[in-house]
């Protein structure tokens, strides 16, 4: 893939994380960066390679402006209510074939493309938090003027911090309630896990060294077997009659499938008033 120039608005963590992937992917070789970030400490924190260049806006007010003016990819990384006041200040700054892709989370493609110029091609993404370690699952969705060879720069960025799935934009909502907002289900049950290791009498070092270490183990025989489904796993666990089949079955009872659907539902829910909201 021929290199590219980016440019990165916005300096949080996701916009880093992915900063760093591309950085340490083969197709960061040869491209060049451009980040902007709103305060100079920003900058002067952000990522060190002379293949990137950061400047502040509280520096240098046309940032932005210049960094789009010579980019093929721009990465909106900032908060989804102050995505339309920096679509409103870039759009006629941008190449006509750049690929326009957003972080943003809940800002429709069609809100997006409202402010910038007709036929932009524009993605919008869906990353979850484990991409700041390489692990991370990002659900991608472009608008039609996006050409196969565009969607491809984003899928190909977004891989360099983990898996990811491009789908309609109508299956972004429910897909960043599982895996956009999964790791928070996750972490919450290693919460839970470890709160009630704890009350079994186990002491904070050695419940959590039990708990992460039975998470870690048994998502990795997931991983390495991904033919064998995970009901088939659990089952191999149970033994009839046995302790494991019994503690299933309280679990079992606590309509675990249904509580998810629940989660899910409600946070479908708000994905669709923050793009009212981001509208």
């Amino acid at each position: 893939m021929t290199a590219l120039t980016y440019a990165f608005l916005g300096g949080g963590n996701m916009n880093g994380a992915i900063l760093r992937g591309l950085l340490d992917a083969p197709l960061g070789e040869g491209a060049r960066v451009h980040v902007t970030t709103r305060s100079a400490a920003s900058a002067a924190a952000a990522e060190r390679d002379d293949r990137v260049s950061t400047t502040a806006l509280e520096n240098d007010p046309r940032a932005n402006l210049a960094a789009v003016e010579r980019a093929d990819v721009v990465v909106l990384g900032v908060k989804p209510y102050l995505i339309g006041e920096l679509l409103d200040e870039i759009a006629s700054s941008l190449k006509p074939d750049a690929v326009v892709i957003s972080v943003a989370a809940g800002v429709r493609l069609e809100s997006l493309a409202a402010r910038l110029p007709e036929g932009s091609q524009i993605v919008r993404s869906m990353p979850n938090t484990p991409a700041s370690i390489g692990l991370g699952v990002t659900g991608l969705a472009a608008n039609a003027s996006t050409s196969e060879e565009s969607l491809a720069v984003a899928v190909a960025l977004f891989e360099s911090v983990g898996r990811v799935a491009t789908v309609g934009e109508d299956r972004i909502d429910a897909l960043a309630a599982v895996s956009g907002s999964g790791p928070a289900h996750v972490f919450l049950l290693i919460e839970q896990y470890l709160e009630a290791t704890k009350r079994l009498g186990f002491d904070e070092d050695l419940a959590k060294e039990l708990v992460v270490g039975t998470f870690e183990g048994a998502v990795g025989m997931v991983v390495r077997d991904p033919d064998t489904e995970p009901a088939e796993l659990r089952r191999r666990v149970t033994s009839p009659n046995g302790t494991t089949e019994r503690s299933v079955a309280e679990l079992q009872d606590g309509d675990l499938a249904g509580l998810f659907e629940r989660a899910f539902a409600a946070n479908q829910r708000r994905s669709a008033e923050l793009a009212a909201e981001n509208s």
